[in-house]
């Protein structure tokens, strides 16, 4: 996620790093290459000016506080004027009303249909409510399609009117389904084109007044960046709509929508998604952001999306075992199952402060556990409750099984054995908790 414009930002830095003072000769040469690290990530330059020009005007005659040096200084200033440029804190989200109405807007191929998905498992999952999936694209028979296998893959309805070409009269028809069923919550997707159009234009503001929405939400491509920006502002002129959505942000992104948009259409952004999993939808927090644009991870999203797959309950079962040197194979297997709930391992790796940088040429995918995973899978359940009793014979079984050699089987059972023993030492200091494996599960 914006590694380029990471990268380009700490080599800005290292203008001031080992400075005695901040001077206005180093704050010049860090500016300038902090605006070229902004334009070259695709930011529209007159707003990479006067957000420098910001940082230069807080950075000069800046006094160093005690036990900060100047380049963490200017790293500090151009945090906070990253995390202003991306609307300062995170916003509402209206979901009030019987039922509350969300209008999804964007152009063909940005992700809209996706995202309704993710938005309506979000809702349900995190925030307790019954949503209805609306099949507002008339025009591309797939949205249909893709919407219902999106509905059936989190247990929500999809309302859809296949044979009518109304737009407008597909959403009131919903609108009377969700009251009729106790929908809550009504999600419309509607249809995009390949450029901003009258057509599509008109009939996504004919939806908007006829239903008075509490929400409109522009979906972005993130990876189209300034595009992206002057696409938005064409729908913000006639819809008005009140929050972007930016998809795609696992992929090859600069940056320049993230860091342009609020500035632009002076509307929040709302939420951010990355990969096709149904839940990686994450609220937007500029404050995050910023400090994963600026490679300082980002914990409390890492530790927020931890609690969400940890039970309190499991949580404290699992430190017993712990503390009774009784976790074995099968409570590592849930472990990992939960991990990869989680989302993206590389993305979850990069929320880690420090590590992001240590990793970004490593090829990191979601089937990193297949292995590990075969290896307990071949086990049975007496040899995962009872790691002891795996003699040779049994892990030439469990090798042959798992498509793996001797050694692997014995690395790997080697590596879980000195694990216990960490978390077996961790859970006797005297603070007491460990950090991970299913202690994020606790809540403070």
């Amino acid at each position: 996620m914006f590694q380029s414009l990471s990268e380009k930002l700490e080599s800005a830095f290292k203008n001031i790093k080992g400075q005695g003072r901040i001077t206005d000769l180093n704050i010049a040469n860090t500016v300038k290459d902090i605006r070229r690290a902004l334009v070259d990530a695709d930011v529209n330059y007159k707003i990479a000016k006067e957000f420098t020009d910001k940082v230069k005007d807080k950075a000069i005659g800046t006094k160093v506080l005690l036990a900060v040096n100047p380049g963490q200084q200017m790293v500090k200033i151009v945090q906070d004027e990253l995390t202003d440029l991306m609307g300062g804190t995170a916003s509402d989200f209206n979901i009030s009303g019987s039922p509350a109405i969300i209008l999804i807007a964007g152009l063909q191929g940005s992700g809209k249909t996706t995202f309704s998905g993710k938005l309506a498992n979000y809702l349900k999952t995190q925030k307790g409510k019954s949503p209805l999936l609306v099949a507002g694209d008339i025009y591309r028979p797939a949205a249909i399609d893709q919407l219902e296998v999106l509905g059936s893959q989190i247990g929500v309805d999809v309302y859809s009117e296949r044979e009518n070409n109304d737009a407008v009269s597909i959403a009131k028809n919903a609108i009377a389904a969700a009251k009729s069923k106790n929908k809550n919550v009504v999600i419309i997707d509607t249809a995009g084109r390949l450029a901003v159009d009258e057509v599509m234009m008109t009939e996504v503001a004919n939806i908007k007044s006829a239903l008075n929405p509490q929400e409109i939400l522009f979906v972005v491509d993130s990876m189209t960046g300034q595009d992206a920006v002057n696409t938005a502002a064409a729908f913000n002129e006639r819809l008005d709509f009140s929050g972007v959505v930016l998809t795609k942000l696992d992929g090859d992104t600069r940056g320049g929508a993230a860091l342009s948009i609020k500035y632009t259409v002076n509307k929040p952004i709302k939420f951010s998604s990355s990969g096709e999993k149904i839940d990686t939808l994450d609220v937007f927090h500029p404050d995050r952001m910023a400090q994963r644009i600026l490679g300082m991870g980002d914990i409390v999203s890492l530790v927020e999306k931890a609690q969400q797959q940890f039970d309190e309950a499991e949580a404290a079962k699992l430190e017993k075992k712990i503390r009774k040197n009784q976790f074995d194979f099968e409570d590592f297997k849930t472990q990992l199952q939960q991990i990869k709930k989680m989302g993206n391992l590389k993305d979850l790796m990069g929320m880690i402060p420090g590590v992001g940088k240590q990793i970004k040429d490593l090829d990191i995918n979601d089937d990193a556990f297949k292995g590990i995973e075969a290896m307990i899978n071949s086990m049975t359940m007496e040899e995962r409750r009872n790691p002891d009793i795996i003699n040779p014979s049994r892990k030439n079984r469990i090798a042959k099984g798992s498509g793996k050699d001797i050694a692997e089987l014995n690395q790997f059972i080697k590596q879980f054995e000195q694990m216990k023993n960490m978390m077996k030492m961790m859970n006797k200091m005297p603070m007491g908790r460990m950090p991970g494996m299913g202690m994020m599960g606790k809540r403070p």
